[in-house]
């Protein structure tokens, strides 16, 4: 009987459409969905996509390759508890691949030696530029891979890995300095920001901290270029590298994609990654042949020429290598657009208008949990709700819009009083949210026309929410102006309102109180009544509320605040002379149907009369109990 012919992936006629492209991403699918089982095997480091080697020496033939800790023969094996790796894999729609097993182990490339002089890469530079040692103050020393920027906020930021930046113990605030602890023990003075975000698993090896305390440089040593665009890796693709151990080292894309399985020890354990693998370039040879060693984790590779000069085009974040004992030089790098995806970052600024918010208002900005007020169940069905929630963040607020009356029923704004910016609202005009149904916001047509008194009323006050970065302040400045945080008030309205108290309560608190790290968080809103006046079609709110939260010598305070007419809610109103008084909070949560945060609610400790009578307005600042 005739032997069966075997159809492999490299002899088949290439699929309609595709050819090798084809056949690569149905490998990496392979590997992203059963990679897994095999890398089970303790045996196995990783699963990849490469050229089958024969005596030591690269072929033409696409393989899956495995790399394992040792190559053993098959009567060993079970010593090993490891299983044989078969010929041939049929990765789906009968086509079978050839594998290749080759030894190989992999390491992070974070842990590092002492040396006798410092070189330049592990010293205190100003300003700080990539390619040189950095780390978080819990870990030994990395590489600051490239300047990058927060796709949320705009501020700039260092590049380099989680186990860098981040480390077995560290979490977001930590300090990070340059160069890393291993090379300078001048913690304090060499503080560069504090660690952001940072993530550890399939995406890759990445972690992003702020750059406060020092000036930098976006283009990296030995390099001379400024990453200005992303690139995915290709077989054979040469790169290159400026690590803070090896210096600037050439490379060559030796598998386009692999799962990887690295044990970053103890309290972490076993990680896979998907990540592409670089060998030596035989065009450009590292010195000892080392293309990266332990320190150079965190250096960004780039593609080169031809003739192996540098282009802006990021190839690949660094974050590996072979083991000790491999004999093969081989570095592993994360896929660049994953990394810049989960952290949420680019490599250009971002302009205001094409920023994401920031998380609206922060509940934990004053160190003690503050939450957002809710709604009663009376008012829960009338809220407008984005993707589901009610609560609808912009940057540094965040509010709840009554369907019905068009108008937020709370506004929710932390002031940082330390960071806060100048700037102009030149050229910014009030607009709807984009997000949320136009027909759910009232908008100019309330407010035209000459003789109209009704202006329109920021419920955050832009000047308070304008802090920050500079970028991110510029993104505050524009949300403000949505018409969502907006309110019809006379145009005498400050003035009317007891010599300016009401407009200025934020700034009295700054002036008049001790408040702890300067900073407030302030909620405030229309009290929305059935019977408020109609005006071209609109119910206009004839009273507002204000409350302030801070923090003073450690204590939690709780102040509210009550703009109106008169206590008394059935008296006949006018829209003018409007005074303020001091309340408590069970005062607001009535007139408004809130439910406030229980920590505000102890926080709340003014003591009012009984009586409305015996309940004077506030005459001046003087008046107010900050107690």
């Amino acid at each position: 009987m005739a032997a069966k012919k075997r159809t492999t992936a490299n002899d088949r006629p290439p699929p309609p459409g595709g050819g090798q492209d084809k056949l690569i991403d149905d490998l990496k699918r392979f590997i992203r969905t059963r990679g897994s089982t095999f890398l089970s095997d303790p045996n196995v480091s990783s699963i990849g996509i490469g050229y089958k080697e024969r005596n030591g020496r690269r072929g033409k033939e696409l393989a899956l390759q495995f790399t394992v800790d040792r190559k053993v023969r098959p009567e060993a094996m079970e010593g090993l508890r490891t299983t044989g790796i078969p010929a041939f894999i049929d990765i789906g729609d009968g086509i079978e691949v050839p594998t290749d097993v080759v030894q190989r182990s992999y390491q992070p490339h974070f842990l590092v030696v002492a040396e006798g002089e410092t070189p330049q890469r592990q010293k205190r530079l100003t300003p700080v530029r990539p390619g040189v040692s950095v780390g978080n103050v819990k870990v030994s020393a990395g590489t600051f891979g490239c300047v990058v920027f927060d796709r949320n906020d705009g501020s700039p930021s260092v590049l380099s890995n989680w186990h860098v930046l981040n480390g077995r113990g560290g979490e977001p605030g930590d300090a990070v300095v340059q160069p890393g602890k291993e090379d300078d023990s001048r913690l304090a003075l060499n503080r560069i920001g504090t660690l952001k975000r940072a993530h550890l698993g399939r995406i890759g090896d990445c972690a992003v901290s702020t750059i406060t305390d020092r000036d930098f440089a976006t283009d990296i040593l030995g390099l001379d270029v400024t990453p200005a665009k992303l690139g995915e890796p290709q077989i054979d693709d040469a790169v290159v590298k400026s690590g803070r151990t090896t210096g600037v080292t050439h490379g060559v894309v030796t598998r386009p994609f692999a799962k990887v399985s690295v044990d970053y020890g103890a309290q972490v354990g076993v990680r896979e990654i998907e990540c592409f693998e670089i060998g030596p370039d035989p065009r450009h040879p590292a010195a000892n042949d080392e293309i990266s060693k332990r320190g150079d984790s965190g250096s960004v590779w780039m593609f080169t020429t031809r003739t192996g000069r540098p282009t802006d085009v990021l190839a690949g974040l660094h974050f590996g290598g072979e083991s000790e004992n491999d004999p093969e030089e081989r570095a592993l790098a994360c896929f660049p657009q994953a990394v810049f995806g989960e952290l949420k970052i680019t490599l250009t600024r971002p302009d205001p208008e094409s920023m994401e918010a920031v998380g609206g208002y922060d509940p934990g900005f004053l160190g003690v949990p503050v939450g957002t007020p809710r709604l009663n169940p009376s008012i829960k069905e009338d809220a407008v709700r984005l993707d589901g929630s009610e609560v609808v963040p912009y940057t540094h607020f965040s509010l709840a819009l009554s369907a019905s009356r068009r108008f937020a029923r709370w506004v929710a704004w932390n002031i940082d009083g330390g960071s806060i910016r100048k700037l102009d609202r030149k050229g910014i005009d009030f607009v709807k949210d984009p997000r949320l149904p136009a027909a759910a916001q009232v908008s100019n047509e309330l407010y035209k026309g000459r003789t109209n008194r009704l202006d329109r009323g920021h419920i955050a006050r832009r000047a308070d929410v304008v802090w920050g970065t500079p970028a991110e302040a510029e993104k505050a400045n524009r949300d403000s102006f949505f018409y969502t945080n907006v309110t019809p008030q006379m145009d005498d309205f400050n003035q009317s309102a007891r010599n300016g108290i009401w407009g200025h309560l934020e700034d009295a608190v700054f002036e008049d109180v001790e408040v702890d790290d300067l900073r407030v968080s302030v909620f405030g809103g229309p009290v929305l009544h059935d019977d408020d006046r109609l005006f071209r079609g609109v119910r206009i709110p004839r009273e507002f509320w204000k409350v302030l939260v801070f923090s003073e010598g450690g204590t939690l305070k709780c102040k509210a605040f009550l703009l109106t007419q008169s206590l008394d809610v059935t008296e006949a109103l006018e829209l003018d002379e409007f005074r303020v008084f001091q309340v408590g909070l069970p005062e607001i949560q009535k007139r408004t149907h809130l439910r406030f945060p229980t920590a505000m609610v102890r926080a709340d400790t003014l003591v009012v009369p009984e009586s409305l009578e015996d309940r004077a307005p506030l005459e001046r600042r003087s008046d107010i109990d900050w107690s």
